[in-house]
């Protein structure tokens, strides 16, 4: 079975290497979300019996996709899919707290509040030139952050809307979403450890 996705060490150092955030995403999603048929295909159980060379003389159509046990279908989600799940919510909700608060260590912070100082003094004549009394300060790196995981909470929430939609059609277990899913997974993990 395959395994659920390690959670990283969360500082904010982390958070603001964009680079690392997002490999850990990408990473995570494919190897649960983005090969979920094969994670499913691998809970079947092979045929009990040995190959029939007499089953192949009859066509015979049957259903687009074999049954998998309800059991191993629960232990996937329970041990593999929703820790991963978890880890990568607990990254994203980590980093947008990072992303919330006051960032004393940005190193660029000096830099940007020297150019909108600059930008003050200048003197612009807008006659001459109408583009020339614009000024775009730099995004200090926590609103960089912010608008990096708006765009990976919508992707997390589409591959996990896709990745459920699977489960679901293989395993078929009731008609809760994805999130509805996960939260009740969140619920019963903490009964159990209280």
């Amino acid at each position: 079975m395959t395994e659920p996705s390690a959670q990283p060490n969360l500082t904010p150092q982390f958070c603001f290497n964009t680079v690392a955030l997002r490999d850990f995403l990408r990473i995570s999603r494919a190897a649960i979300d983005d090969s979920i048929t094969q994670n499913l295909n691998a809970l079947v159980t092979p045929a009990q019996r040995g190959f029939d060379p007499a089953s192949t003389s009859v066509r015979i159509p049957r259903a687009t996709s074999r049954s998998i046990d309800p059991r191993a279908c629960r232990e996937f989600k329970d041990k593999v899919l929703f820790p991963s799940w978890q880890a990568r919510s607990d990254v994203l909700t980590y980093c947008a707290y990072v992303a919330t608060s006051p960032d004393p260590d940005d190193p660029e912070l000096a830099q940007r509040e020297a150019e909108t100082e600059k930008n003050r003094e200048r003197v612009v004549d807008e006659r001459l030139d109408p583009y020339s009394g614009r000024y775009f300060p730099r995004e200090p790196r926590t609103e960089i952050l912010a608008n990096l995981l708006r765009q990976e909470r919508s992707v997390e929430s589409i591959v996990r809307s896709r990745t459920w939609g699977l489960v679901l059609e293989r395993c078929g277990d009731g008609f809760q979403d994805a999130e509805e899913a996960l939260n009740n997974w969140r619920t019963g993990r903490e009964r159990r450890n209280t």
